[in-house]
């Protein structure tokens, strides 16, 4: 985890190359004895490694990880032909054994890196790339889909916002009273009336790659589903800077209250997931305070 041991959940289980190995010749012995790699990662609820040349294995880390397994096979190949961005594909589904409690998945590898190891260099090429993304993933039909958990009013964690405003205002790291200026203004904008969406729910640098600089592909589709379409337009302040936010915003064609909504994820994410994980994911934390900096400052500069 970035040079930290510390666990970020108390019923977080542990995984490691030896154990990949065991559960990949027991269970696909078509693939035993393929060379396995920890991939690092700031992700909170997954381990992965990267198997021989061309798969992944992806392994919850905490029991409530598990239901993502079983949600990705079933949704990735619908969805992966209708976006212009290359997302994992399901090889194989794996079950609980060798010690280990959950199921687990292989993928397809994709190459590149995250963009927390990888800046991009043609940013308002990415901007454009990653709305188009968004607005692509939209219009996909969603019957049968599942509700994301993070598609509903983003109001609905107002105390733990508030929570985390007071303790990091209290220890210097942000300015609680425009933080909470902002957030107030986030809970009091009009809610999506129209269809459940399709969401990826999770745009953070961790989850979005490029390869030789250009963006390529979007992975870790846990948190997929379908809702207010304002949660993946908080990539705008997660991903994006203030000199290409209009990029993507016009790419991923939101109304302004939409593109407001968004900006309340963005800060509600960046509040929380600072306040959560500043001592156990000091990556993810870096890219929480920045986005929540990011929203404070688009908000008052209105």
């Amino acid at each position: 985890m970035y040079g930290t041991s510390t666990k970020m959940h108390p019923d977080e289980v542990d995984t490691d190359e030896a154990l990949v190995g065991r559960l990949v010749a027991a269970q696909f012995p078509q693939w035993a004895g393929m060379p396995v790699r920890k991939v690092r990662s700031a992700g909170t609820d997954n381990a992965m490694y990267r198997l021989g040349e061309d798969m992944s294995v992806r392994l919850p880390r905490i029991p409530g990880a598990e239901g993502q397994v079983a949600k990705e096979q079933r949704w990735l190949p619908h969805l992966a032909p209708h976006l212009p961005l290359d997302v994992p594909l399901p090889l194989g589904q794996g079950v609980a054994g060798e010690g280990y409690p959950f199921a687990w998945s292989v993928y397809r590898w994709l190459d590149g890196e995250n963009l927390f190891d990888e800046p991009l260099s043609g940013l308002h090429d990415a901007a454009a790339g990653l709305g188009r993304f968004v607005a692509a993933l939209r219009r996909v039909d969603t019957t049968g889909a599942p509700r994301s958990f993070r598609g509903g009013p983003v109001g609905t964690e107002d105390a733990g916002v508030r929570a985390a405003i007071r303790d990091l205002g209290a220890n210097g790291t942000l300015d609680a009273e425009a933080a909470t200026a902002a957030w107030e203004a986030a809970v009091l904008v009009p809610q999506w009336e129209g269809a459940p969406v399709w969401l990826h729910g999770d745009l953070l640098p961790g989850n979005v790659l490029g390869h030789r600089g250009r963006l390529s592909a979007v992975i870790d589709f846990g948190c997929v589903g379908v809702g207010d379409p304002a949660c993946d337009v908080m990539a705008a302040w997660t991903l994006l800077s203030a000199g290409t936010r209009e990029v993507f915003r016009e790419a991923v064609d939101v109304d302004d209250a939409t593109w407001a909504r968004g900006r309340g994820w963005a800060l509600r994410f960046g509040l929380t997931a600072e306040h959560h994980y500043r001592v156990s994911n000091p990556v993810l934390a870096r890219v929480a305070h920045r986005a929540a900096a990011e929203a404070i400052a688009d908000h008052h500069g209105r």
